[in-house]
């Protein structure tokens, strides 16, 4: 490990710390008292419904990725979700409102999707069987999968006109599905109520009273199924795009204790064909106007909904299949990274990425299973970064965000580090509150995000003295030979790739004395790890 530290700090730390263009900036991490607190498993991807024949800009990007086709039983996959040890997968999309469960009198075969011109979405009717269903809980019980469950939520209305349906929810299919699925002793963790019907709708829409009626009946089945369990799963929706008029009506009408997680969809980055998906990754403003979402949201839950807390059920960046020139490259990983540290500020529970598998955005390789340079900076972030959200104060370029947690089940503090810019280094000074109090006597100016004034101090120490053999962990996350479309991704300058045998290869840090600043090469992204560093609220 010495050997390669030395390698990896003198052919590529050593260029930043000797570069004309570096900046120097101080950032305090605030430990004395979390401002919001995520899930454990607030890492989580999605399995969708889509066909081989779903197309989108003269390209059919799903291939063999849907629920009902793909291989479950190829290595790559089980292995890929094992690695999280416990990996929240949301099972659901824009065809789940056109599923039907085969079990009970459906009146009709049990048959897949295919193409219908006026059909939702351009295709008919689904069907998920009770085998493959089987199928489905033994790689999520092999593999330690967390699960949640979208249900049809259109069964039983009607159009009433363009895009918007009305009518009560006929639970019946539904019903026999959870009523097999408690059964046979599937762990669903949650059960999500429909898919972008909230709102104005993407295809179909339903009104937020009518909804809220049939969620009440989705509760009662639930318990009702649930009652001989000893624990009950929650209820989530409305798995759209916020409106905040629909959601707080929703939560009104539904009552207290009904709807446990309020999810909605994210797709910030417009279409796949999009040419400025690039430019808007790296722009630190454009990444931050979606926080009014989440603020917002935050802001309708504590009002009208205390007991419900907010779910990003669904987010690809790029919507329709992603974008085929960034969403599976390194590049991605800046945006993606991002919203999660960003999405976690707001007191978000869990964010499901689009996809686990399928399209142009998913971790894994459609056709190879390999992983995306977006599966590693997943995997990372769940092993590292705790459920404790700490608010942290920068100094300096809006082009390095800065996000910081309790460590994930240990003491001590992860930070996260994002490297916006193409030319300019960072050296990244590090304080807790504690540090800043003693030293300027509490007299910190904050405006914003910015705090002005500060003197500069040795990093990384509180009122514990530390000695020169005090380390701190670093993963630096570059890309290959620097292209930041590339879709191999290094970690302290070694690819990550999977082992002769197809195994996830071993994520390791290089050890950095604990006293020193960090170094954050340009178009990077670096996870911190400072099991020293003092912070009263992660002990």
């Amino acid at each position: 490990m010495g050997l390669r530290l030395l390698l990896f700090l003198f052919f590529y730390l050593l260029p930043g710390i000797i570069a004309q263009n570096t900046e120097d900036v101080t950032i305090i991490v605030r430990g004395s008292a979390t401002i919001a607190e995520t899930d454990d498993n607030f890492v989580c991807a999605t399995l969708d419904w889509w066909p081989p024949e779903k197309c989108n800009y003269n390209q059919c990007p799903w291939g063999q990725a849907s629920i009902l086709n793909l291989n479950l039983n190829h290595p790559i996959l089980s292995k890929a979700i094992q690695a999280f040890g416990s990996l929240r997968i949301r099972v659901g999309g824009s065809l789940e409102d056109q599923v039907d469960y085969g079990i009970g009198d459906l009146g009709q075969p049990c048959l897949p999707f295919k193409k219908m011109q006026g059909g939702l979405f351009g295709f008919s009717t689904g069907c998920l069987s009770m085998k493959r269903w089987d199928e489905l809980n033994l790689l999520f019980q092999k593999s330690g999968a967390i699960v949640t469950f979208g249900l049809n939520a259109l069964k039983g209305r009607k159009q009433i006109r363009k895009s918007v349906w009305g009518g009560s929810w006929n639970y019946s299919n539904a019903r026999d599905f959870i009523e097999y699925t408690v059964s046979k002793g599937y762990r669903v963790d949650s059960w999500e109520f429909g898919n972008e019907l909230s709102g104005h709708g993407i295809g179909a829409s339903v009104d937020a009273e009518q909804y809220g009626k049939d969620i009440i009946a989705l509760k009662s089945i639930v318990n009702e199924l649930y009652k001989n369990s000893s624990s009950k799963p929650l209820i989530l929706a409305p798995g759209g795009f916020f409106e905040q008029e629909w959601y707080a009506q929703l939560l009104q009408v539904s009552g207290p204790g009904i709807v446990n997680g309020l999810t909605h969809h994210i797709y910030n980055l417009g279409g796949g064909d999009d040419s400025r998906i690039a430019s808007k990754i790296l722009d630190p403003k454009y990444l931050s106007q979606i926080a009014n979402t989440f603020r917002n949201l935050q802001l309708t839950i504590q009002r009208h909904g205390p007991w419900s807390s907010a779910w990003v059920g669904e987010a690809g960046g790029a919507y329709n299949s992603g974008s085929r020139l960034v969403s599976n490259k390194f590049l991605n990983s800046f945006w993606y990274m991002d919203q999660l540290g960003m999405a976690s500020k707001y007191d978000t529970k869990a964010y499901c990425r689009q996809t686990l598998i399928g399209g142009n955005y998913g971790l894994l390789d459609t056709k190879t299973f390999v992983p995306n340079p977006d599966y590693y900076s997943a995997l990372l972030w769940h092993r590292l970064m705790g459920k404790g959200v700490l608010s942290v104060d920068m100094s300096g370029s809006p082009y390095l965000r800065a996000y910081a947690h309790c460590r994930k089940q240990k003491v001590g503090v992860s930070i996260l580090l994002i490297n916006l810019s193409k030319s300019t280094w960072f050296s990244v000074t590090v304080r807790n509150d504690i540090n800043v109090n003693i030293a300027e006597g509490g007299g910190i100016h904050k405006d914003g995000n910015f705090v002005h004034g500060l003197k500069k101090t040795v990093s990384w120490v509180g009122r514990k003295i530390l000695d020169g053999s005090a380390k701190r962990q670093e993963y630096h996350l570059t890309a290959l030979n620097g292209n930041y479309l590339s879709q191999t991704v290094l970690l302290n300058g070694s690819p990550l790739e999977l082992t002769k045998d197809g195994n996830i290869p071993s994520l390791q840090p290089i050890f950095v004395p604990a006293d020193s600043p960090v170094s954050v090469a340009p178009l990077s992204i670096v996870f911190v790890v400072a099991p020293n560093f003092e912070a009263r609220v992660c002990t």
